[in-house]
C-alpha cells in the first residue's frame, strides 16, 4: 500500500539514491511538552520594547521573539492582547492599547494579533491570547481615550490603591470580558485563551491583614462566587464555539497560605484575590493550569513541594510558570540559570499528566539571562515536541499519511500525503536503536530533510486537539 501511494505521489528514486520500504516496526509516541513564554505588552515589558515604534519596527521585534522561540524548539507563545480594557488587535469593542503607539485609541497601522498568528504558525508555534478580564487602568494618572470603559461606564469602576478596576461583582463587567474574549475567539485563528492572576487586585498585607479592602462592600465568599461564575462561563463559551482551543489560567502559585503544609505566603489568593483556583482545576474549568511557581526549589515556598501538590489536585495538566526573569535579579539575588534548568527537569518528572511549563517571560530568553537560553538549547530542548493532547475535548482519530523516504547526497528526504484533518505533522527517526522526534511541521508543509541515512523514519498527522494518527513507518532498504 505504501509503495502504491509513493508511486501515486510521484516519489521516484533518483539514480544512486537509497529508497525506504514500509515497515511494521512499533514506534514510541512522539515527544510531548508544552514549551511556552509569556509576552507582556503592559509597560512594554516584553513587546514592543517601547511605545510609539513604527509598525515595521514592532513587527521586526515580534519576529525576533518568534525566531528565538523557534530556534529553541518551543511551541507556544502567550501574547497579552487585553492589558487594560484595551486591544492589541483590531477591535470594535475596545480602543487600541496605548502600549503600542503611546496614545490609547490610535491605530498602529496593522493588526498585531493577526501578524503574530501568521508568523507564529509559520514557525509551528501556537498563539494563546492572554486577557486581563477586570483591570481597567494600571495607574490612575494614565490617560485613556473617550471610548475607554472607565469613561463610558464609570459606575462599574472602583479605585484601589493606584489602580482603576472593573468591579467583578457587576454583571456588566463580567459580560464585557466574555464579549471581548469571544470576539477574539470567533475572528482570529488563535490556539488558546489565557487569563492570569488578576481577578481582584493585590492588596498590601500587614500582619496577615489586607489593606485596603476592595471597595465593593462584599465578602470574600461573594467575590469568589463572581469569579467562579466567570471562569466556568468563559470555559463553556470558548469550548462551545471552538472545542479545539485550549483554555489556560495562571493563578498565584499558592492556593492558600500553609497549603501544602509548610508553605508560607504573604498574600492569600483565596481570600484576597477571590481565586479558588484549586476548584477550577478539580472541576475541569480549564484545559491547563499554570500556577506562578516563581520561587526556588528549596525554601519556604518550595517549587518542588508546590508543583507536586498542584499536580495532585485534578486530572488536567499543570504547567508551572517559571520566573526565568529572576535570574541574577534584584528580586532574587544570586539565582543562577541552573535553577531554571533544574525546574524544567522537575516539571518533566513530578506528578502526573503531560509535561509543560511557561517562562516569565520572553524578554529573559531574548537576553539569555545568565546563560539560560544557551543552557536550554544545549541540554533541555534538544528535540522538537508536540503540544500535549486534549482527550477530554475530542477522541476523534485521523488517518495515517502515505509516506516515502529517499537518501541521496548525505541527506534523507521524507515526503508524505496531505491528511485533511491534520493541522501539523510529526516526523520521528531512528538512528541505531533510539527513536527521537526530529520535526514538527505546519499542515501545509509535506516534506522534511533529515541528516544522513536514518535506519527508520515515521510520519504521523496531528489535529488541532493534539491527537495523533497511527505512524506510517519506513525502514532503510
Amino acid at each position: 500500500m505504501i509503495r502504491l501511494l509513493a508511486l501515486w505521489m510521484g516519489f521516484t528514486s533518483m539514480a544512486g539514491a537509497r529508497a525506504y520500504v514500509g515497515s511494521d516496526e512499533e514506534v514510541p509516541s512522539p515527544a510531548r511538552e508544552f514549551r511556552a513564554a509569556w509576552v507582556a505588552c503592559i509597560y512594554n515589558i516584553d513587546w514592543p520594547s517601547s511605545k510609539g515604534l513604527s509598525a515595521r519596527k514592532q513587527q521586526e521585534e515580534l519576529t525576533r521573539i518568534l525566531d528565538k522561540m523557534a530556534s529553541l524548539r518551543m511551541n507556544a507563545v502567550i501574547l497579552q492582547v487585553r492589558p487594560q480594557a484595551d486591544a492589541v488587535y483590531r477591535s470594535r469593542i475596545e480602543p487600541w492599547s496605548p502600549w503600542l503607539t503611546g496614545t490609547m485609541g490610535r491605530d498602529p497601522g496593522y493588526d498585531p494579533l493577526a501578524y503574530c498568528i501568521q508568523q507564529a504558525h509559520a514557525r509551528n508555534i501556537e498563539v494563546h491570547a492572554w486577557f486581563n478580564p477586570f483591570r481597567a487602568v494600571p495607574h490612575k494618572d494614565h490617560r485613556v481615550s473617550p471610548d475607554h470603559i472607565s469613561r463610558t461606564h464609570p459606575s462599574i469602576i472602583r479605585n484601589f490603591k493606584v489602580h482603576k478596576w472593573m468591579d467583578p461583582g457587576n454583571s456588566f463587567t463580567r459580560q464585557r470580558a466574555l464579549d471581548v474574549i469571544m470576539d477574539v475567539v470567533r475572528r482570529y485563528d488563535v490556539d488558546g485563551v489565557h487569563i492570569d492572576d488578576y481577578f481582584y487586585p493585590y492588596p498590601s498585607v500587614v500582619n496577615g491583614r489586607a489593606t485596603p479592602d476592595f471597595p465593593d462592600g462584599r465578602s470574600p465568599a461573594q467575590r469568589r462566587a463572581f469569579v467562579d461564575s466567570f471562569v466556568r462561563t468563559m470555559y463553556s463559551k470558548v469550548k462551545s464555539a471552538k472545542p479545539w482551543l485550549r483554555v489556560g489560567i495562571s493563578p498565584f502559585g499558592i492556593w492558600k497560605p500553609g497549603i501544602p503544609r509548610g508553605t508560607t505566603a504573604g498574600v492569600n489568593a483565596y481570600e484576597h484575590l477571590a481565586a479558588d483556583s484549586r476548584k477550577w482545576l478539580a472541576s475541569g474549568w480549564c484545559d491547563y493550569m499554570s500556577p506562578q511557581l516563581y520561587w526556588r526549589i528549596k525554601g519556604p515556598q518550595s517549587y518542588t513541594l508546590l508543583l507536586d501538590w498542584w499536580r495532585a489536585q485534578g486530572r488536567r495538566p499543570v504547567w508551572p510558570g517559571l520566573a526565568t526573569a529572576r535570574i541574577k535579579s534584584s528580586e532574587d539575588p544570586g539565582r543562577p540559570a541552573s535553577e531554571m534548568i533544574n525546574q524544567v527537569r522537575l516539571s518533566r518528572s513530578i506528578g502526573k499528566n503531560y509535561a509543560g511549563h511557561i517562562h516569565w517571560s520572553a524578554k529573559s530568553l531574548m537576553q539569555n539571562r545568565g546563560g539560560v537560553t544557551s543552557a536550554l538549547a544545549k541540554s533541555i530542548y534538544t528535540h522538537p515536541a508536540l503540544v500535549p493532547p486534549m482527550p477530554w475535548s475530542s477522541k476523534a482519530g485521523l488517518p495515517a499519511p502515505g509516506a516515502s523516504a529517499t537518501t541521496t547526497r548525505g541527506a534523507t528526504l521524507v515526503r508524505w500525503s496531505r491528511v485533511t484533518s491534520a493541522s501539523k505533522y510529526v516526523v520521528q527517526a531512528r538512528y541505531g536503536s533510539r527513536w527521537d522526534t526530529f520535526a514538527v511541521t505546519h499542515g501545509s508543509r509535506l516534506q522534511v530533510s533529515l541528516r544522513g541515512s536514518p535506519d527508520a523514519v515515521a510520519v504521523r498527522g496531528v489535529n488541532r486537539y493534539g491527537t495523533i494518527s497511527k505512524a506510517t513507518v519506513l525502514r532503510r532498504r
